[in-house]
């Protein structure tokens, strides 16, 4: 069964555009569209880019190029990424445990 679609309505670059998305769909479809108004904003204000359509594209261009390098940092070393952040958690627990276990000391020869 078809879910439902709901009409949002997105500011974007000081424009309004109504797009249709399901009910579950629309924080993210807000959330993307803060992210496209910021970086054509972001593009207008650098003064090398004039027109609309050319701010959209850059825009655009950039947004995807960051998706692909995050797709390819997680399909080569997202492993390693998620190891790494593994450790850091573990270094962080042990390092909470061994401060809990000084002060039940202190707290036992007291």
């Amino acid at each position: 069964m078809k879910q439902e679609q709901i009409p949002v309505t997105v500011r974007i670059l000081d424009k309004e555009y109504r797009v249709a998305c399901g009910p579950q769909e629309q924080e993210g479809l807000l959330e993307s569209a803060r992210l496209v108004d910021r970086r054509m904003r972001e593009m207008r204000q650098s003064g090398r880019i004039i027109g609309a359509d050319r701010i959209a594209v850059m825009a655009a261009l950039n947004i995807a190029h960051e998706l692909i390098q995050l797709r390819q940092h997680q399909g080569t070393g997202g492993e390693n990424a998620d190891t790494g952040r593994l450790s850091v958690l573990q270094r962080r627990i042990a390092g909470a445990l061994d401060t809990q276990r000084e002060l039940d000391q202190k707290t036992e020869t007291v």
